[in-house]
């Protein structure tokens, strides 16, 4: 995840999700775009599902492994696993666009990202939030003095922001990761169990849209 998105979300911990949602979109949508366009001339024929399923599996196994060996610990290390999850799990959506069709660099996929990872439950919501955060990025002198504020509180609402991104399972990993020992058995369960789910999530939704290349 690029150092300047961690600093935005730090700045601005109560949009971290419309943060990380816009900054995917910006920098992953056109590597994704590129992966669909050279699978497809590498494996002539190849169906938009078995493409997706390609994603699915491709992003599946990194966030089996994402913060499983983090050497990271305590409250800063949760935070660090679950952003990187998150991260994870965009690329994923991003890719499984780009297999069905659908543009996954184009505006409106930060809002898929920010209703199929859950963190809003309308895409009316998303746009609106998503509104906010881009003015927020642009007025950087909105973000000063974040930089007094406890760290501790900060990273805490940044953790949680993030968590609810990722899943559910994400959430209390990052809090069992609180408990010396506790974090490495339920990692790789819990980025396996959501990631998942948000598969399913995307490939239902950019399937029934019809996209054909």
């Amino acid at each position: 995840m690029p150092g300047s998105l961690w600093a935005r979300m730090k700045a601005d911990p109560q949009y971290a999700p419309e943060h990380l949602a816009l900054e995917a979109v910006r920098r992953i949508g056109p590597e994704a775009r590129r992966w669909a366009q050279r699978v497809r001339e590498d494996q002539p024929g190849i169906s938009t599902d078995d493409l997706a399923q390609q994603a699915s599996r491709r992003f599946l196994n990194h966030a089996r492994f994402s913060g499983a060996v983090s050497g990271a610990t305590g409250l800063p290390g949760a935070v660090v696993d679950v952003g990187v999850l998150a991260w994870t799990q965009a690329r994923m959506v991003l890719h499984i666009a780009a297999a069905y069709g659908a543009d996954p660099a184009g505006a409106e996929r930060a809002t898929d990202l920010l209703v199929l990872q859950r963190v809003h439950k309308a895409a009316e919501t998303a746009r609106l939030a998503l509104g906010v955060a881009a003015g927020r990025e642009r007025a950087s002198r909105l973000f000063a003095g974040a930089a007094d504020r406890p760290l501790t509180g900060v990273m805490l609402k940044l953790g949680v922001k993030l968590a609810q991104m990722a899943g559910v399972h994400a959430a209390k990993r990052m809090f069992a990761k609180l408990v010396p020992g506790a974090g490495m058995v339920l990692g790789t369960w819990a980025n396996s169990t959501a990631t998942k789910d948000l598969a399913r999530r995307a490939r239902e939704l950019y399937g029934a849209a019809g996209s054909t290349p």
